[in-house]
This record gives structure tokens, sequence and C-alpha cells, in this order.
């Protein structure tokens, strides 16, 4: 059996950032404390965690005073930056420079909106932590849309300025953008108000899609390997099952069934820009193990 694995997954640049930034810290620290988990990977926490990674949540930041904080790659609002000054915590900042180009844009924007009467739209997963970290920009004036039937929050006789989460689906903000230029055509008529729509989403994410279909359609069977709190992690997975029925989603070896394999050639492995690559051989090995 052919077992190959997928050679662009893996870490994106801000995660592989974040990672060896934590590792390089965590050389010369006995603690170093993450707010909020540095990455949606459960193992991958857990090695980090092993070597001296201790994750937080925004209700334990005044607990760590006069410790080390890093920010990891989704970033955060002003407010996480104001609390841990206060709070004497030293902060190590790794935030994605795609994330924090969105940011310094939707604040730099933030000012013409108002003043034209404007709404700020994201589309995005509400309360995924890069989402927190963009409405706080504007201190949470902004309507967050996670699917097309939400948008009954705008008022389409006003302008709109659209951003996106960087790691949502191209395709998907696409249809959005349509649907709310249309909309607001029929809400007007012939008048017309501003519409800006700014296509954030990060390329080397948005690439990955066209790449993974064309990588699914080589095997017989994919295994897909990411945490499943990963939002990246789920439009991948989607994206290989889209093109091969017989995609599997794992987060661990242990996770393997050997009837996925029968009347199996070939395997391919890949995974979200949240996973490990060392998970991804050891979910290979596994599946040769288990077909040898």
């Amino acid at each position: 059996m052919i077992v190959e694995i997928d050679e662009k997954s893996g870490f994106c640049y801000g995660v592989i950032r974040a990672i060896e930034t934590t590792e390089n810290e965590l050389e010369h620290s006995k603690y170093l404390f993450s707010l909020g988990e540095i990455v949606h990977n459960d193992i991958e926490v857990d090695r980090l965690e092993k070597i001296g990674l201790h994750t937080i949540d925004h209700n334990k930041i005044a607990d760590i005073s006069g410790q080390k904080m890093i920010i990891r790659a989704h970033g955060e609002p002003p407010s996480t930056y104001q609390i841990a000054k206060e709070n004497n915590i030293e902060v190590i900042d790794c935030t994605c420079p795609v994330v924090l180009k969105l940011q310094e844009r939707i604040k730099q924007s933030y000012e013409g909106i108002k003043a034209i009467n404007g709404q700020l739209i994201i589309f995005g997963k509400r309360g995924h932590a890069e989402v927190n970290g963009l409405i706080g920009q504007v201190d949470g004036d902004a309507i967050v849309i996670e699917k097309l039937d939400e948008i009954e929050q705008i008022n389409f006789e006003r302008p709109v300025y659209l951003f996106a989460q960087t790691t949502k689906s191209m395709e998907e903000f696409e249809i959005l953008r349509h649907t709310i230029l249309r909309r607001m055509r029929q809400a007007l008529g012939t008048e017309r108000v501003p519409f800006e729509s700014h296509n954030s989403i990060c390329r080397q994410v948005a690439n990955r899609k066209p790449h993974l279909e064309d990588f699914s359609r080589k095997h017989d069977v994919i295994i897909f390997v990411s945490g499943r709190q990963s939002s990246n992690g789920k439009i991948l997975f989607h994206a290989c099952k889209s093109v091969n029925e017989r995609t599997y989603f794992v987060e661990h070896p242990e996770e393997l069934k050997s009837e996925w394999f029968v009347n199996c050639c070939s395997v391919g492995v890949c995974g979200a820009t949240s996973t490990p690559k060392w998970l991804m051989e050891d979910v290979a090995n596994e599946v040769k193990r288990m077909n040898s």
C-alpha cells in the first residue's frame, strides 16, 4: 500500500512562529503562560504543556502577575494588552502578521464607517479568538455573520463595510458578498450607498483548498488529521470529502479503523494549518502498520 503525506499540509506561518517562539522561551524559562490554546490541536498542546507551557483563560490573567504570557496567532483585542500592563505581565506577542494587518485595517476604517452611519460586518465564527480580537478593535461595534441566513441583522439601506476572518472559506465569502450587494440594490432601487468588500482571507490558507482537492483525487482513501476545534480543519476536511467520499477525520492515530482500508491501494494523509507534521507522520506510520 502507498501511503503519502501531503507536503503542503501542516502549520501555517503564523502557527509555526507561535510554536517556535514558545519552544525558544521555554528553553530559558521554567514557566510560560498561553492565553488560550496556542493551537487548536490537543495533542500538540499536550506536548508543549509537558515542557512548561500553561494555558489560561481571560479570567486568570490577573493571577499571573509578573509572569510572561504569550499571545497566540489568533490575536487579542486592545483590552487584553491593557489588563496585562496593569498586572505587570510581560507579553510575548505572536499575533499572525496577516491577522495583525486585518486588525489595523478594521481599526483604521472604523472612523470613516461611522462618519457615514455605516455598518462594519465581519464574516466569521462568533466567539472565535480571532473574531473577538477583530471586534475588540472597534469596542464591539460590529455585526458578526457566521452563515448566510444571518444577514437579516444588516440594514441594507445603510453603508456596509465587509471583512472576513482570515481562515474562512473563500467561496462562502463570495456568496455572502454577492448576496449583500443584491439585497442592497433591491432595498435602494436606483439610489446607491457605499459598499466596500475587503477579502481578508489568508491566501496561504485559501490556496490549500484547491491543492487538497487535487491531492484527495489521487488516493483511494484520505485520512485528514486535525483538532476538532479547528475552524480551518473543518473547512479543509469538507474540501477533501467533497471530491473523495472515503475521507476520514481523525485527531490521533488511535482513531484509525481497519475497515477504512478495505480494497485500498493508496492512502493520502493530510491536515489543517493547526496540525503538526510529526502527528501526520505518526498517523501515516500507523496506517502502514495496520496494513502491513
